[in-house]
C-alpha cells in the first residue's frame, strides 16, 4: 500500500522541538503535534530546503533539536519553477507579500505533488479565507493543490 505524501512546513517541526509552553493554545498545538508525530509512520514525509533553513535559525540548542527531527526526511529542491510559482501565488493575492516564504512552501508542495501540506501557520497557509485562492492559483497553473491542514486534522481517529 502506498503511503500518502506529506510536506512538513516549519511550524510543525518548531512545535515538536519547542519547550512546553504555558500558553494554553500553544501547549494544545504542541500536544496535538506530538500525537500526530507518533503516527507519522503512516505517511511519506518531505521537507524543503526552506524548512531546513528556517529550522537552523534562532537559539542554537533548539535549532539542533529541530534539525535532528529532520534527519532522514527527504529534502525537496527549491527549483526555479518553485520560485516562479511562489511569485504567481503572491501576484494572485493568494499569499500576502509578507508571506513570501509561505508561498515557497505552498509552491514546493504543489509542484512536487504532495497530497498534504501540514502546517500550524493559520495566517497565510491553513486559513479558510485564503485556501480558495491558493487552490485556484494551483488549478490555473495546471496543478492540484495539496490538502492544507494542521496535525489535528490529519490524525487517525
Amino acid at each position: 500500500m502506498t503511503k500518502s505524501t506529506v510536506y512538513l512546513e516549519t511550524t510543525v517541526i518548531s512545535y515538536l522541538a519547542a519547550s512546553p509552553s504555558r500558553d494554553v493554545v500553544v501547549a494544545a498545538h504542541q500536544h496535538l503535534t506530538k500525537a500526530w508525530w507518533d503516527q507519522r509512520v503512516r505517511f511519506e514525509l518531505f521537507v524543503s530546503q526552506a524548512v531546513v533553513d528556517e529550522a537552523s535559525r534562532g537559539d542554537a540548542r533548539v535549532a539542533k533539536r529541530r534539525l535532528a527531527l529532520l534527519d532522514n526526511i527527504p529534502v525537496l529542491a527549491l527549483s526555479g519553477d518553485v520560485h516562479d510559482f511562489a511569485k504567481r501565488l503572491l501576484a494572485a493575492g493568494a499569499v500576502p507579500a509578507k508571506g513570501a516564504l509561505d508561498a515557497l512552501h505552498i509552491g514546493v508542495a504543489a509542484l512536487n505533488r504532495m497530497e498534504y501540506l501540514l502546517t500550524w501557520n493559520c495566517a497565510h497557509i491553513a486559513n479558510a479565507a485564503v485556501r480558495g485562492k491558493i487552490e485556484e492559483t494551483c488549478r490555473s497553473a495546471g496543478l492540484r493543490a495539496p490538502i492544507i491542514c494542521t496535525p489535528e486534522e490529519l490524525m487517525e481517529p
